[in-house]
């Protein structure tokens, strides 16, 4: 993979790119321009590696789902992310054509990445990279889908067995929709934060 060729073919689509050589050094990056915003997190292993809820509650008022304050449930905070200044999530896959692919099963974490923000990051580590679109799809079916699924501990075929997608109809099916990014939304601003490290599923 070329670095700079993907860098190069992201902005052409219109995001912003920041290209970070650690974790840490995307963590402090976000830490320091993120501040006095309300932010809305979508599910995201990468984010939690990163400690970004942590980091980032320092300074701003941040919803999560993964960590409801008192009082609220995982739909309120759900919502309520739809609706911040600052939206962060990751992807399942980034094609070296620049589409960036996401899963998603209650629709909140792919909803929250398409309207309503004044600006989203999507954080994410070089091993989420595939050559093409095609790969990119079939990286987030049978890769990180089924990673996620046995991380938040699913009764799904993929989350038992850790090896693929099975296309199931299990109540805990976190594969309902897939959102794929051509190209940078109209009017918001949007930064694809590359780390040059495997983060995250």
């Amino acid at each position: 993979m070329n670095v700079e060729k993907l860098i190069d073919v992201l902005k052409e689509k219109g995001y912003d790119v920041s290209f970070w050589q650690t974790p840490e050094e995307a963590a402090i990056y976000l830490t320091k321009i993120i501040n006095n915003k309300t932010v809305g997190f979508g599910d995201s292993a990468t984010l939690t590696d990163l400690k970004m809820y942590e980091r980032l509650s320092e300074s701003n008022k941040v919803f999560d789902p993964q960590n409801c304050e008192k009082g609220m449930s995982f739909q309120s905070t759900a919502i309520k992310c739809l609706t911040t200044e600052i939206y962060l999530t990751s992807v399942n896959a980034l094609a070296e054509t620049g589409e960036l692919v996401n899963i998603d099963g209650t629709g909140n974490r792919v909803a929250g990445s398409l309207f309503g923000h004044q600006k989203v990051f999507f954080v994410l580590g070089i091993n989420k990279v595939a050559p093409t679109l095609k790969d990119a799809i079939c990286r987030a079916r049978n890769i990180a889908a089924p990673k996620n699924a046995r991380r938040l501990g699913l009764k799904t075929p993929c989350a038992e067995k850790g090896d693929r997608c099975y296309d199931c109809s299990s109540p805990d099916r976190i594969c309902n929709g897939i959102v794929l990014h051509l190209k940078k939304m109209n009017d918001i601003d949007m930064e694809v934060v590359l780390i040059n490290d495997s983060i995250g599923y």
